[in-house]
């Protein structure tokens, strides 16, 4: 997949010109390419946007969803806690007077992969579930996303890492479901679970 041309012509879709176009992907490249960057990279959109290609039939405002997709992570730092609130609000000063999307529903839709929780409106369910399906990987790649993500906050030493990473899984068995839709229910979340518990059970 070629990211800068799904980016490109989303953005083109909706009326940026190929300057404009140009120096957002530069900046958004940027962006998702940084050293610390260990998951919440380029190759997470693309595997977002695979999952987004699968079940676009199923989304009602595609547009707005794949261009979340693009600016979800766009701002992750381990040591904040705003980081959706901040993607949420860059993504909306991107926009900026462009009538095109459905801002609110942008902005909703990437603040709510802050906290997974199940919303109201179904297309944001679809995203916070591409978002989540590296909990479904087989063990070996869960594996590496569990090293990833280590790396990604190796400020913090293991006696603050590893409870702070166990709370916020067990935070997903505690719900009722990880996955928000029922397709991915159905597919995925016996898996996930049994990833999650065993991540948990090498944390303690």
């Amino acid at each position: 997949m070629n990211l800068q041309e799904r980016y490109s012509l989303i953005l083109g879709k909706i009326g940026f010109n190929y300057k404009e176009i140009n120096i957002l992907w530069f900046d958004l490249e940027k962006a998702y390419s940084g050293k610390s960057r260990h998951y919440h990279n380029l190759n997470h959109l693309k595997e977002m946007i695979e999952l987004f290609d699968l079940y676009k039939s199923y989304i009602k405002n595609p547009d707005e969803i794949l261009f979340s997709i693009f600016y979800h992570d766009y701002i992750y730092k381990a040591s904040r806690k705003d980081n959706e609130l901040k993607s949420a609000e860059l993504a909306l000063k991107v926009l900026a007077e462009n009538n095109s999307l459905d801002k609110n529903l942008i902005f909703d839709a990437i603040y709510a992969t802050q906290f997974h929780s199940h919303n109201s409106i179904e297309d944001i369910n679809w995203l916070i579930d591409f978002d989540l399906k590296i909990l479904a990987k087989d063990w070996d790649d869960y594996k590496i996303y569990c090293n990833q993500i280590r790396k990604e906050y190796k400020i913090y030493p293991d006696f603050m890492y590893k409870p702070g990473r166990a709370k916020a899984l067990k935070h997903f068995l505690e719900n009722g479901f990880i996955f928000q839709t029922e397709e991915f229910r159905g597919l995925y979340e016996e898996k996930a679970r049994a990833n999650i518990e065993k991540e948990i059970s090498l944390l303690t």
